[in-house]
């Protein structure tokens, strides 16, 4: 694949789909989304770290090189120094995508839709973008989005049972905006 303007849009969106780029979209949702968008956050980020351990230990169980170590002619935008098996981009993408876009909805002339589906579009994009820019197989990038939609869809179904056992209620008392305001 080569396209002069995907060659220059794919590596920067690639970027977007980082750990700690859902990291901080969960921290700004966290500190402007008032109540309920600190409990969006929590369970965001909560799907971002089982998401992303779940794929830290398989990259090292299965150990699969990276496409531009092992094949020929691979067109390289940019270079990874880990394993390729699972991608961890596509699983930060779609673990936050599901948890967030699960929770939130949007009104456009009267009639709500789930911001589920731009946010899925937007991850399927960023995984698309992983294979493009050749750091990862497609396999990589699916397995990825199924381990990322898997813990996502868990920790929105037993959203009680956590906010339970890591007593959430303590935590959405927190009022980082308010302070924010009083610092600037």
């Amino acid at each position: 694949m080569d396209n002069s303007i995907f060659n220059v849009i794919m590596p920067l969106l690639t970027n977007f789909g980082s750990l700690i780029a859902w990291s901080l979209v969960c921290a700004l949702i966290f500190i402007f989304g008032g109540q309920y968008g600190k409990k969006v956050a929590i369970l965001g980020l909560l799907a971002l770290f089982l998401s992303s351990t779940a794929v830290l230990v398989l990259k090292y169980v299965i150990a699969e090189p990276r496409p531009f170590l092992v094949l020929n002619h691979v067109h390289l935008l940019t270079t990874e120094n880990d394993y390729s098996f699972p991608s961890g981009h596509a699983a930060a993408s779609f673990a936050a995508a599901v948890a967030i876009g699960k929770k939130y909805s949007f009104i456009i002339k009267r009639k709500s839709y789930k911001l589920i589906y731009p946010l899925l579009a937007f991850a399927a994009a960023i995984g698309f973008s992983r294979v493009y820019i050749g750091v990862h197989y497609p396999l990589d990038v699916i397995s990825g989005a199924i381990i990322g939609t898997v813990f996502a869809l868990a920790v929105v179904r037993f959203e009680n049972q956590i906010s339970n056992f890591i007593g959430l209620e303590r935590i959405l008392n927190i009022n980082i905006a308010g302070k924010l305001k009083d610092i600037i």
